[in-house]
């Protein structure tokens, strides 16, 4: 049979008209994918056609079944080769071969062959992953004494073991509940070696973050085998893809760790310093992020935060002593920092009577037991913690904010303790803390990279803001949530620059006055102004479908250029793309997979899969998409679904998509649906149209400005009393 792996290019195309011929007769009618292959064996006389498979003929060999029939293409070349469950006994035969040349080229094939699902079950079946377990458990120190003898182009035996492992796990046919103490012992040992070939460490860190997010068991023996000591070495290296897979799995163990041992964890990042080193040597680094490293430290700041969120939901205990003193302390700092704290003069009544104005200026809703304005969830206990670590380690500045409102007039003094409380819980809101992270975010932050204490410094800095705001609008306390929603969009827009840290953020909220925002306000009103008047709306009805078609036509010409799309798995394991795009006539979709993400367009001829636009029957979004219905993480998260879209086609096919963000997900929905002779109903539509119609309504109205457009036409006279007249055009 090796004759056939090496058949002739006259085979190949004999191969491919038979096999494209067999796909293309759809129906209940077609032939069977066996009797097709028993025709290729037939016309070159091979014996036993049950051996025999047909497989691409591209770079990734996948195997065809009944199943992925319907996917080939007319024209697409196919090969005839060894069957998976033949490929799969040899392979498994011969990577227990004596001989160290054979057993290293079969694991470099077993590498490779077991991308395929056909295959992988196969070698699954002949019990292939125990196998590979022993060989690691066992052979590690052999296959490292070979490293030095064996020549360089056969690579590493243990990295093709363990690349090959990775691969078949990733189907996702065996659960991972299923290894031994010993194997992740193994594994656990290549990281925690400070020498180990980056392959081998790549490989073993991926696994370590599979074992953790996929077994609660295995979560449990990996957390006794690897510390965070031993993982921060990898992070102060120079290779990025070692230092994503080192905080994926820092990562994936803070997600799975018990509510109590979150805390801890935290402490021990803390103190280990994992933020200074991350900081220093993948933030500041001299190279740029990519996609997969910004959505580890996205992850890594998603679950920093939600440690707040204890404190977020825990309401204060009136009769708390520890959790009054608190209060008391605030009271201190700001009324008594240069008297004696413990002077006792006086009655207690005065005393009472005393704290009673005190909690009064400091702004608390309830001046006789403040603690009772922290009953409300969120953000309950967290903003007291705010405020106390504002008063403690900005303690000039707070003393200033207090004693500047309680020496103005009632109706102007901004309430220090109820904006504290406001303010915590929009900030909350802003950074979504409580909120799993979402799968496909990379929006992290790199200000809170740069502080220990990153949310408290933040909130205070917020809370100054919120102050001068308050005084810029002469604000009363009647004005309070218009100072508030002045001062989110101030926050907002400022950390949509991703300032580099907490003293840039604050120099850019300081160009963000409140004049600012009434100018940027007042511009962004002009342009999305609504003219209301009768003619002006009989106008915009008149140029409406021309906008329209314009939008139509723009997301045509971006569905041409097309799109790449990341494929995604529940571990985000590596990147793998594929690329989809509208021929230039409309009338055929090309895709494909791609090794890389690509940099500008991808040529139609290297996309090699092809469905005509007449051949779709809908386009089906979220929770109705048959990959949002399948059992896995991806349709738990609500951002994942929002990004959703499928292509329905033929008897029960579907082309499956997750856009990389919410703009492509439009142009894509609005685009397919304008093919299929659909409204275009995206958000992103309604904007554009209602941009383009202001645009064009200006433009049709600059010769009549300064000019007051009626709101009802002008009447019309009345008739002459006679029509003897006539008009003499001479």
């Amino acid at each position: 049979m090796q004759n056939v792996s090496l058949a002739s290019r006259r085979k190949e195309e004999e191969v491919r008209a038979a096999a494209a011929g067999g796909a293309a007769a759809g129906g209940p009618g077609k032939k069977p994918l066996s009797a097709i292959i028993k025709e290729v064996c037939d016309g070159w006389s091979l014996a036993n056609h049950e051996y025999f498979a047909l497989q691409h003929a591209d770079s990734s060999n996948f195997y065809i079944t009944e199943k992925n029939r319907n996917e080939i293409k007319n024209g697409t070349i196919l090969r005839l080769t060894t069957s998976p469950a033949q490929n799969a006994q040899q392979l498994h035969e011969r990577i227990q071969s004596s001989s160290m040349d054979a057993k290293l080229e079969a694991l470099k094939d077993l590498a490779s062959l077991s991308r395929d699902v056909t295959f992988a079950q196969e070698f699954i079946n002949l019990d292939g992953i125990s196998l590979l377990t022993q060989m690691v458990e066992s052979g590690t120190e052999r296959y490292q004494k070979l490293q030095k003898i064996m020549k360089p182009c056969f690579g590493d035996m243990l990295s093709f073991t363990l690349t090959a492992f990775v691969e078949l796990m990733d189907h996702g046919i065996v659960s991972w509940d299923t290894f031994s103490v010993a194997f992740i012992k193994k594994i656990a040992s290549f990281v925690n070696k400070s020498a180990i070939d980056v392959s081998i460490l790549q490989r073993s860190l991926a696994i370590l973050e599979s074992m953790v997010l996929n077994s609660h068991d295995l979560y449990q023996k990996v957390a006794q085998e690897i510390t965070i000591g031993q993982l921060i070495p990898h992070l102060q290296g120079t290779d990025q893809e070692i230092q994503t897979y080192t905080i994926a799995v820092i990562n994936a163990l803070f997600l799975k760790a018990p509510d109590e041992r979150r805390q801890e964890m935290a402490n021990i990042l803390a103190q280990k310093q994992l933020r200074s080193i991350i900081l220093t040597h993948v933030i500041r680094a001299q190279r740029a992020i990519n996609n997969e490293m910004a959505h580890q430290l996205y992850v890594l700041q998603v679950l920093t935060f939600n440690l707040l969120e204890d404190r977020m939901m825990t309401k204060m205990d009136p009769q708390d002593q520890a959790q009054r003193d608190i209060i008391f302390e605030l009271r201190r700092i700001a009324f008594d920092a240069e008297s004696e704290p413990n002077n006792s003069s006086g009655s207690m009544e005065k005393r009472k009577s005393m704290y009673t104005r005190d909690y009064k200026k400091l702004g608390f809703i309830n001046h006789v037991n403040p603690a009772m304005d922290f009953t409300q969830t969120p953000p309950g206990m967290l903003a007291l913690d705010n405020m106390l670590y504002f008063a403690k380690h900005h303690q000039d500045a707070y003393i200033r904010i207090v004693l500047e409102n309680s020496s103005r007039e009632d109706k102007h003094e901004c309430p220090f303790g109820r904006s504290s409380i406001e303010l915590t819980k929009m900030l909350c809101e802003i950074l979504k803390v409580g909120e799993l992270p979402s799968e496909t975010c990379n929006d992290f932050h790199p200000m809170f990279f740069t502080h220990d204490r990153s949310f408290e410094e933040f909130f205070c800095i917020c809370i100054q803001l919120l102050n001068k705001t308050w005084k810029e609008m002469r604000a009363t306390s009647e004005d309070f949530n218009k100072v508030m929603q002045v001062v989110k969009e101030q926050v907002m827009r400022a950390l949509t620059t991703k300032p580099s840290s907490l003293d840039q953020f604050k120099s850019k909220l300081q160009n963000l006055s409140y004049t600012e925002i009434l100018k940027i306000r007042q511009s962004e009103r002009m342009n999305q102004e609504d003219f209301q008047s009768r003619p002006i709306l009989e106008l915009k009805e008149k140029i409406q479908p021309e906008i329209l078609e314009l939008i139509k036509q723009q997301r045509l010409n971006r569905l041409v250029e097309g799109t790449c799309f990341r494929k995604l798995n529940c571990r985000r394991r590596q990147d793998k793309f594929w690329y989809c795009r509208l021929s230039p006539n409309h009338k055929v979709l090309h895709y494909g997979d791609l090794e890389e993400s690509p940099q500008g367009e991808v040529p139609h001829d290297s996309l090699q899969d092809k469905l005509p636009v007449a051949d779709i029957k809908a386009v089906v979004t979220g929770k109705d998409c048959p990959h949002m219905k399948e059992k896995g993480a991806l349709k738990q998260n609500k951002e994942v679904l929002e990004l959703a879209f499928s292509i329905l086609y033929d008897s029960n096919c579907q082309l499956n998509f997750i856009a990389p963000d919410k703009h492509e997900y439009c142009i894509w929905t609005d685009g397919l649906n304008a093919l299929l002779g659909k409204d275009m109903m995206s958000d992103l539509t309604q904007n554009d149209l209602d941009t383009l119609l202001s645009m064009e309504i200006k433009l049709r109205l600059l010769d009549l400005e300064n000019i007051q457009i009626p709101d009802a036409p002008p009447p019309i006279p009345k008739e002459p009393s006679n029509y003897d007249f006539v008009y003499d055009c001479n």
